[in-house]
């Protein structure tokens, strides 16, 4: 949030009691009218006052994780008119004019199930909080926009901080990027199993299945949302009365159907809807069923979208599979790099398996020694700790090649 930060409301300060708490009689809605408005002109005061003609739509969330006041949420989420293409236009990321913005917090206002932040670099943000409470953040003092909102009827109050700053789950987490590394080990997957799905989530709440074969990979790349959060499961599709045999006796599911057309759907319900979920699947060529819980159901991996500049703008992160905490472990890794391990197993087939910083790697028989031997165990057992080389980084395959011989003195030099 930029450093001079206002909270934006129509509550009296007078109207509080001793812990703060608002006692007066003004509505926790908006009026749809006169109030409401002069919200709206104090966000447009503040944003001419900073030299704002636009705002960037950030962390955007829709349907029942926004519900910020009382009144129901309506058709569209408050968004219809606003992105004619449709929801998906509703993006981390997206470029409003101001008009555009005003009427995002218009929405927010009267609580129609949409929700975002809405900022101009570090220059200018505007977060809309429960019952009615707005912040607004400049870098500049905006008098005169404090003198428009005192004048329109609201009172501002000067905070330190937005209690709706940004702030990650994990700020030590690395987020795994949707770069050339995952689009290669994403073509790989989908030659190994055929097919897979890509579920593009664009805003909280919001998301799109496609389902993934090699002939249209670049294609539904092409028309991913900008920034979105994307998972890549193993294909999920089998015959109806399969998936409908899976849903649970209870719980909160997302069930995905394809269509003759090959149109993928999706809808996520729980034991209430279940019977009107299974007469929607009646005309489906294929469906599954994936648990809303966290640990059930998981992912092969994750990753965000970066910008065109392959910059990763995208706050959001995703949950970590654990092909993701792979992936984050061999990034440390490089080609000549000597490692410490352990091995885990001898396999039959004379490959050693070892396990380094909870990744396992593998030593073929020729990197054993420099001495013949008759077999893995002569040179190594299971359980004890070795000092290798890292051959290579595959982070296609996630497959990290090792070599004993390579910190051992050639013999052959002697």
């Amino acid at each position: 949030m930029p450093p001079f930060v206002y909270r934006i409301t129509k509550y009296d300060p007078a109207h509080r009691d001793e812990r703060g708490h608002y006692t007066g009689a003004e509505d926790t809605v908006s009026d749809h009218g006169p109030v409401e408005e002069a919200y709206l002109a104090a966000v447009a005061a503040f944003a001419e006052a900073a030299g704002i003609d636009q705002l960037e739509i950030r962390e955007p969330q829709i349907g029942g994780f926004a519900p910020f006041g009382l009144e129901p949420p309506v058709d569209g989420y408050g968004l219809a008119d606003l992105f004619p293409a449709g929801p998906a236009g509703f993006h981390d990321g997206a470029l409003v004019p101001t008009a555009i913005g005003l009427e995002l917090v218009r929405s927010m206002l009267r609580d129609n199930g949409a929700w975002c932040r809405l900022e101009a670099g570090e220059a200018f943000a505007v977060h809309v909080g429960w019952d009615q409470y707005l912040y607004i953040g400049s870098n500049q003092p905006c008098a005169t926009a404090l003198a428009r909102t005192r004048a329109l009827g609201l009172f501002p109050e000067r905070l330190d901080a937005s209690p709706y700053d940004f702030a990650p789950d994990d700020a030590a987490y690395v987020q795994r990027p949707a770069d050339a590394d995952f689009w290669a080990r994403l073509h790989w997957t989908v030659s190994t199993h055929r097919a897979v799905f890509l579920e593009e989530v664009f805003a909280v709440n919001a998301s799109r299945w496609h389902r993934l074969t090699r002939d249209n990979i670049e294609t539904v790349r092409s028309q991913l949302a900008p920034r979105a959060q994307l998972a890549i499961w193993p294909d999920l599709l089998t015959d109806v009365d399969t998936a409908v045999a899976a849903l649970p006796d209870e719980g909160l599911v997302e069930v995905v159907w394809e269509d003759d057309d090959g149109q993928m759907t999706s809808t996520v319900v729980d034991e209430t809807q279940f019977e009107a979920v299974t007469s929607q699947l009646a005309g489906a060529r294929a469906a599954g069923v994936v648990s809303m819980y966290a640990g059930e159901d998981l992912p092969l991996f994750t990753a965000v979208l970066p910008d065109s500049d392959g910059v990763l703008r995208a706050r959001w992160q995703t949950e970590p599979t654990p092909s993701d905490r792979d992936w984050a472990f061999l990034k440390t890794l490089r080609r000549g790099q000597v490692v410490t391990g352990t091995v885990t197993i001898i396999a039959s087939f004379g490959v050693t398996f070892v396990d380094i910083g909870g990744f396992t790697a593998m030593i073929n028989i020729p990197e054993l020694s420099w001495r013949p031997f008759d077999h893995p165990s002569d040179v190594v057992s299971v359980g004890q700790e070795i000092t290798a080389e890292v051959l290579d980084v595959d982070l296609v395959r996630e497959r990290v090649p090792l070599s004993l011989r390579a910190v051992q003195e050639d013999p052959g030099r002697g």
